[in-house]
């Protein structure tokens, strides 16, 4: 059961950091996952009054508060249209509108979850993170690092063209995804996103250039066959190692077909 000692709405971001040191605080997201959490936090932290629920544009990119719920960051037409429509087939399955309406995507993406459909999706996007101390940094890099108190601030969708795809099995529509897909041909560089594997989303690229020459149907088997071979996958109440590790075979090479029919 989670147990909320103090509740404070911080006043600025560096009081929200200050904070944040202390081992015993929080800072809240949507409060979907956390509530869930058998912990006792000192201080929550709620980030509501400073800003950052909202998206910019520039012409380079989009920056996306970390405050943003996922059902705007779903029905944005704007990434809707970067994306070739990934983001929101990413995110219209996950849980519900009303839980959508809740989760933010700051608290999505800081919390680097092994079921994460928007880690998955974004990982395929030429995207960053924004860290309070950390500054910008690329979300590749930001997935692999470990948890610290820093504060996430905003994520960064820049706009790099090339199409799109996502994916996912479920068991049930609105039920944790079995395995997520993503991938992305962007300024020519294809890569293949897994995640739910059960463990967080993992980026494959084509190093052995399996698909210099194209996507045809000869080259997306040989990378999805390359993709299973390389992805470690394990076993849950979910599914088995050896039905993920069939799983990112079919689903690569389906996402890889899909973006052939959308450069074509």
């Amino acid at each position: 059961m989670l147990s909320i000692q103090n509740y404070l709405r911080a006043e600025s971001l560096d009081q929200a950091y200050q904070l944040n040191q202390n081992r015993r605080s929080h800072v809240l997201g949507g409060m979907l996952w956390l509530r869930q959490s058998d912990i006792t936090v000192g201080t929550a932290i709620d980030l509501c009054d400073l800003g950052l629920d909202t998206i910019e544009e520039t012409p380079e990119e989009y920056r996306i508060g970390a405050t943003v719920p996922l059902r705007r960051l779903e029905h944005h037409p704007g990434i809707a249209a970067l994306t070739g429509g990934a983001v929101e087939a990413a995110l219209k399955d996950i849980v519900g509108v009303q839980f959508r309406n809740m989760a933010t995507v700051g608290g999505s993406i800081w919390g680097r979850f092994g079921f994460s459909d928007v880690l998955t999706v974004l990982l395929a996007a030429d995207c960053a993170v924004e860290l309070y101390k950390g500054g910008r940094i690329p979300l590749e890099t930001f997935a692999a690092m470990p948890y610290d108190r820093d504060i996430l601030t905003h994520v960064v969708v820049k706009k790099t063209p090339g199409p799109m795809a996502y994916t996912a099995v479920r068991i049930a529509r609105t039920d944790f995804p079995v395995l997520t897909c993503a991938a992305s041909c962007l300024q020519g560089e294809y890569k293949v996103v897994i995640g739910a594997r059960p463990g967080k989303a993992v980026v494959v690229r084509d190093e052995r250039g399996l698909l210099k020459n194209g996507l045809t149907p000869e080259s997306t088997k040989a990378f999805a066959d390359y993709a299973a071979e390389t992805v470690p996958t394990g076993s849950n109440s979910r599914g088995s190692a050896e039905y993920r590790t069939h799983l990112v075979r079919v689903l690569t090479q389906r996402m890889l077909c899909r973006l052939a029919d959308k450069e074509g």
